[in-house]
């Protein structure tokens, strides 16, 4: 069988238009920016349903959307390429890259790590309810309950973007993403995002339904558990991102998901404990 005929060529234009003439507006961003949206609706409906006062809810937008940014920026930055940015401290701020030449060029944040970024909203959450006076497990669990809209959301940029492609294989719904090679591969972005979608719709369930009888924490247990049980695992289906991972009997994203599925158990197991926590 010649299974190149059965595959699916991918090669979607990242960038969608430009502003100015200089500033590129791309998928992933765009992408980025739904996600944020979709959960910002999520968390605002259960802070309806528990009828949290709404000021209290204005704040929680600006120490999510900028803990995962920096998170999720300076984790792929330290966690995957240490040596280059550590000497281009500038770049691992800014979304610029410095040209040879003296000039530089907006390039967007090219490299956004989930780990970091989950670490990022952990301790942003940490600084609202300081400042709100909330339970602090009772705000993880209802950002958890949103969280997996946005993972969805990110993967599927990630798919425009014809990165962190799977492995080579002679499946009939195969990738080639010809930015890459001319080479079948897994679509593991697109296992993500529809796992982390299946993922939503699930914890949606049972907070609709049984949030009155399930335990404080367990919707954040739940969340990091079975997102990052689902990416130790398909990461045996992709490519490692940088080089230094060649040589590691689990790859950096598998080692960085296992405190992570850890902490998910320990939520999910607590049960009343975590029900006293003021």
């Amino acid at each position: 069988m010649n299974y190149l005929l059965a595959t699916i060529t991918w090669d979607p234009n990242p960038e969608i238009f430009k502003l100015f003439g200089t500033i590129s507006i791309r998928y992933y961003g765009l992408l980025w920016a739904v996600g944020i949206f979709l959960a910002y609706m999520v968390v605002h409906y259960q802070y309806r349903d528990k009828k949290i006062a709404e000021e209290k809810f204005e704040p929680l937008f600006f120490y999510c959307f900028f803990g995962i940014l920096i998170g999720a920026r300076l984790g792929h930055c330290l966690f995957y390429e240490p040596d280059y940015y550590l000497s281009h401290i500038t770049e691992m701020i800014l979304p610029i890259k410095f040209l040879p030449n003296g000039g530089w060029k907006f390039t967007g944040y090219t490299g956004l790590a989930s780990h970091g970024g989950t670490i990022g909203l952990i301790i942003a959450l940490w600084l609202y309810v300081r400042k709100t006076k909330l339970n602090y497990i009772d705000v993880l669990d209802m950002i958890a309950v949103a969280t997996p809209i946005t993972a969805c959301c990110i993967r599927l940029a990630n798919l425009m973007n014809s990165e962190i492609i799977g492995k080579a294989t002679n499946v009939p719904w195969a990738f080639i993403f010809k930015r890459e090679d001319m080479i079948p591969r897994h679509p593991a972005q697109l296992y993500e995002a529809i796992a982390y979608f299946c993922f939503f719709l699930i914890t949606m369930y049972l907070y609709k339904n049984y949030s009155k009888k399930l335990h404080r924490g367990f919707f954040f247990g739940l969340c990091l558990t079975l997102i990052f049980t689902f990416r130790f695992f398909i990461e045996f289906l992709k490519e490692n991102q940088v080089n230094f991972e060649n040589g590691m009997t689990l790859n950096m994203g598998q080692w960085l998901s296992i405190p992570f599925v850890i902490i998910g158990i320990t939520f999910i197991l607590s049960g009343k404990k975590l029900d006293k926590m003021k």
